[in-house]
């Protein structure tokens, strides 16, 4: 059982159970529909995390960083996509990685691969990453007179190996229905599909990854590789989108209860932007919110019958706007939890998880 007294400074809690059976589940899907199931382990970060993956038989990953890339490859994983398009500066740490592993790079640009062509002396597999609507990076997948171009160019070199299209449709975190969620994966297959059809004799892999997506889509039909990485632990986010339930949320910040304001109905927590982030959510009315606020109870966290949120941030402090069964069940000294509303970035912030069974997991990759 947890000693929540040796809890004496903001600390985010990892409910174990609910994170394997996130993994587990997730693993299952893929299994299912014949794709490759190569995980985002930016959320996690964790080596000890990534461990309970390779119990689910998975054995290739996705990274966001050179840096992520070369503190999972330390640990013993051979199939590695860093999935962000590559940072020349970083070149040589590159070149020393792909002597050790199968890795995957990706560029999002004509003078990007024309730069890497000239750069790259040493194998990998390059995926291209197209911009299905999300507006953030990529290719427009319409523009097929650059698609070609691209991939002819990667297919000259010598050394990069096209693998295939690769995507991250971010834009289902826009929506405020499970039915635009799925509309939005739809369409991605769609313009994959007219990619493919460029190549009907290739190889290529059609590598999809966005949380709210994979969660809500069973088949996976059409695509050959999903990426997820925020299902791992879900946050409050996911819960609004309808990606997941309450209950399958795996990670929780466990926040001082330093000042209470009966009057305006304000519980004060030492768990500010620096331990949270300062992202936030619109709710449905309309409020924007940071966080919200659950009970601890021995080993798990539970919601209070009617919902508090936190409102406000700043670097320490949080101020959660509280109903007044929360505020009356609270005691300054104790402890309140907080469910982030992106727990990567709270993940990121905290690199380190106090577990039920009173282990500490801090095998994090360096910033």
């Amino acid at each position: 059982m947890m000693d929540y007294r040796k809890i004496i400074k903001p600390a985010l809690l990892l409910d174990e159970v609910k994170c394997r059976q996130n993994i587990s589940t997730m693993a299952a899907k893929a299994k299912a529909s014949g794709v490759i199931f190569r995980p985002h382990f930016k959320t996690h970060q964790s080596v000890t995390i990534g461990e309970w993956f390779r119990e689910e038989g998975v054995s290739a990953i996705t990274v966001s960083s050179v840096t992520m890339a070369k503190h999972f490859a330390k640990n013993g994983w051979k199939d590695i996509t860093i999935a962000f398009p590559l940072n020349l500066r970083e070149i040589e740490d590159v070149r020393n990685l792909s002597d050790n592993i199968r890795l995957n790079t990706l560029v999002s640009g004509f003078e990007q691969v024309q730069f890497v062509i000239r750069k790259v002396q040493f194998e990998s597999g390059c995926f291209l990453k197209i911009n299905t609507g999300l507006d953030r990076s990529g290719i427009e997948w319409d523009d097929k007179e650059m698609v070609i171009r691209i991939v002819d160019e990667i297919n000259r070199s010598r050394h990069i190996r096209f693998k295939g299209f690769l995507t991250h449709s971010g834009h289902t975190y826009k929506t405020s229905t499970i039915k635009e969620i799925i509309d939005i994966y739809n369409d991605t297959l769609n313009k994959f599909l007219s990619l493919r059809s460029l190549y009907p004799s290739s190889d290529i892999i059609l590598s999809t990854g966005d949380t709210p997506s994979c969660s809500l889509v069973n088949n996976f039909t059409g695509f050959d590789e999903i990426r997820p990485g925020n299902f791992v632990f879900y946050d409050l986010t996911q819960i609004q989108l309808g990606s997941c339930k309450s209950d399958q949320v795996a990670v929780a910040l466990a926040c001082p209860v330093v000042e209470k304001n009966q009057k305006r109905k304000e519980i004060i927590i030492y768990g500010g932007g620096v331990h949270l982030s300062k992202e936030s959510l619109k709710l449905p009315d309309g409020r924007i919110v940071y966080g919200e606020a659950a009970i601890f109870n021995d080993n798990e966290w539970i919601f209070p019958s009617e919902r508090s949120f936190v409102k406000s941030l700043s670097q320490e402090h949080g101020i959660i706007s509280s109903s007044e069964e929360l505020i009356n069940n609270i005691k300054i000294g104790g402890l309140i939890g907080i469910i982030p509303v992106h727990s990567c970035m709270t993940a990121d912030l905290m690199r380190q998880y106090y577990t039920f069974d009173k282990s500490i997991i801090a095998d994090f990759s360096s910033k």
